[in-house]
């Protein structure tokens, strides 16, 4: 069974579901310019040391660079970035599973947007960010680790 090309239609949903749950990964293709690239790899290789690249190639078909705002394209398995949302990989990475989470989500049939959603991914965000903290072997990734998940405690006192 081949993955479909758009993921929107019931049938298509169930079916890339499927595929996902027998363990398929998608080959996961960076489109943009060579410094958009070049960052996204170096967030990816954050990805790779949390154990979250499996998960990550599952859910999500290509990252594409964007002259707008950051979004997940769930037709398409895509995430679409901009420049900006790439400039710290460690933010980029951790933005990477929050979209991977939304994305499985939508797959499962839940609601993936929303501010229950949100939380959840959220949740995602964080969990992914402690994980890297503890198996980085990177001052300078352990401390931006720290830094943002003080951040994000923050704002979860809104949820």
């Amino acid at each position: 069974m081949e993955f479909p090309e758009r993921i929107y239609t019931q049938e298509e949903v169930k079916r890339a579901k499927e595929l996902i749950d027998k363990g398929y990964k998608h080959d996961l293709k960076i489109s943009g310019t060579s410094d958009f690239k070049d960052k996204v790899n170096r967030a990816l290789e954050l990805v790779r040391v949390a154990g979250y690249y499996d998960f990550l190639i599952s859910c999500i078909r290509s990252i594409t660079e964007i002259d707008g705002l950051t979004q997940l394209h769930v037709s398409d398995a895509v995430i679409w970035a901009n420049k900006h949302a790439v400039e710290n990989p460690v933010d980029a990475a951790s933005l990477f599973i929050q979209k991977a989470n939304s994305m499985m989500e939508y797959l499962e049939g839940k609601l993936y947007y929303g501010s229950t959603a949100e939380k959840r991914s959220v949740d995602k965000r964080i969990e992914f960010l402690e994980s890297l903290k503890q198996k980085t072997e990177e001052t300078e990734v352990k401390e931006e680790c720290e830094r943002l998940l003080r951040l994000w405690s923050d704002s979860r006192l809104v949820y």
